[in-house]
């Protein structure tokens, strides 16, 4: 029996701003362990039994930060497949493409574990128990569903009731009266958002519910580009062809439809840290409830969520408040109101503001930069490149650069000029000049870009040539 873990990572990245961007949502958080929750996902589907590949359903800007976190965990053991989307179209969309991809590839009686890459599962024991009695009623064609037995009226969650492993049927987030009442009742799940099922049971049930989604990502898969190596797989769907697949959540396209669903009940350490409260509640409290993550000097402050990654702060007087320090960002909230941080996103993205998309700190498939201070003329970054890692060939038309290199050592294009430049040498590369950075070395290569011009955007690029497919 072919098992493939099938990880829907995405997300808007709103609830946990200013820590989680949109492109840094929630699943690439380090939790105090130091591993994402990506990672914790990666690591649920590969410790279970007959697990050869894990595929990854993630937004295309995404893959190389995901490719990094894998590979701090996987060291290539397991094989990983991507199913790369140019933009969210829901989890029927997902699934769709994930189903018909593992049909394909292993056959329609291969297993999908379908796990969400933000969620905490603390108990592996019992998630792997959890997952056992699913298989068995996945190969009798039932399409299953984890249901978390809940410790309290949480009104953020869905619900299913259930009588054993049978969904009498599934409810929308209820009012805190409701979920009281479900919660007394005892017939009552939260609705986990994990499944599995034959990849082939799962492609008759949206045939007969939601023909639509399933036609329509067939075609855009037909017109999509497929990369394959040795324990490895990339599809890459047409931006076109997914813009005609429809919007629609897994839950309503088929589970609430479907006389097949099953549920199985489990007590798996699950949260979907669906707020900062729930986040700072993995963190340990002192003796007046606050919980801290960083350096923080504090008098007569009680019951306070306190991150910071690098500077002290400091707190007099104050109880019950979220304060979370970014390099660019701050937030203070009251801790009843943490759900409703999700408004300042919606602002930011609606102003256009970078702080809604992006961190100082940008992963690129080479490595990552850091704005260190920008003004109207120019701009600062620290530049790390990975070994053996290079960025394309390039040229801007409004500014120009000088690269200086503090560790490591740098193979740059300048014009018609291929040079090496050491540690402590630098280079200028005047606007218009076609050039490009590598690092042949073993090491990372650290270096700072000071830009000087007219415009500094991002968007001032024309690339030439690209081991990442981004030029033209």
């Amino acid at each position: 029996m072919s098992i493939v873990p099938t990880i829907l990572c995405g997300g808007a990245g709103s609830r946990l701003w200013p820590l989680s961007r949109e492109m840094h949502p929630k699943p690439f958080i380090r939790l105090a362990d130091g591993q994402s929750l990506l990672q914790k996902a990666f690591l649920r589907g590969a410790m279970l039994p007959d697990v050869k590949e894990i595929l990854t359903v993630t937004n295309r800007e995404l893959l190389f930060k995901t490719e990094d976190d894998f590979r701090e965990v996987n060291g290539n053991k397991i094989g990983t497949s991507y199913i790369l989307e140019p933009f969210g179209r829901n989890t029927a969309a997902a699934i769709a493409a994930a189903a018909l991809h593992i049909a394909k590839a292993h056959g329609e009686d291969a297993i999908m574990l379908v796990l969400a890459a933000d969620h905490l599962i603390t108990d592996q024991q019992a998630f792997a128990d959890a997952v056992k009695q699913a298989l068995a009623l996945a190969k009798q064609g039932k399409l299953v569903t984890f249901g978390i037995h809940p410790a309290a009226p949480e009104t953020g969650y869905g619900y299913i009731e259930a009588e054993g492993n049978h969904v009498v049927r599934f409810v929308e987030k209820p009012s805190l009266e409701k979920a009281q009442d479900y919660l007394a009742s005892g017939r009552f799940l939260w609705n986990s958002g994990m499944f599995c099922f034959e990849a082939g049971i799962m492609l008759q049930a949206l045939e007969q519910h939601c023909p639509e989604i399933l036609a329509a990502t067939a075609a855009c898969i037909e017109a999509s580009r497929l990369a394959e190596g040795k324990g490895f797989s990339q599809l890459d769907l047409d931006p076109d062809g997914f813009r005609n697949v429809p919007d629609n959540s897994i839950d309503y396209a088929v589970m609430e439809k479907s006389d097949r669903v099953a549920v199985i009940p489990c007590d798996i350490g699950w949260s979907d840290i669906g707020s900062w409260s729930a986040l700072g509640e993995l963190t340990n409290c002192d003796d007046q409830g606050n919980r801290i993550i960083g350096e923080a000097l504090l008098h007569d402050v009680s019951d306070c969520y306190i991150r910071s990654d690098q500077r002290l702060v400091g707190a007099v007087g104050v109880d019950n408040l979220i304060i979370v320090d970014t390099p660019d960002a701050l937030l203070v909230a009251d801790k009843s109101r943490s759900q409703d941080v999700k408004q300042l996103y919606a602002t930011l993205k609606a102003q256009g503001h970078e702080a809604h998309r992006l961190h100082l700190t940008v992963h690129r498939p080479w490595g990552t930069y850091t704005v260190l201070e920008e003004n109207v003329q120019y701009k600062i970054k620290r530049i790390v490149v990975k070994p053996g890692a290079s960025l394309s060939l390039q040229m801007h038309h409004h500014r120009s650069e000088h690269w200086i290199v503090v560790s490591g050592m740098a193979k740059v294009v300048n014009g018609d000029r291929e040079l090496y430049v050491n540690t402590n040498e630098s280079t200028y590369i005047p606007a218009g000049h076609k050039h490009r950075l590598e690092n042949p070395g073993i090491l990372d290569l650290v270096m700072i870009e000071v830009q000087s011009g007219q415009y500094l955007g991002e968007d001032d690029i024309v690339r030439f040539q690209d081991n990442y497919g981004r030029a033209g």
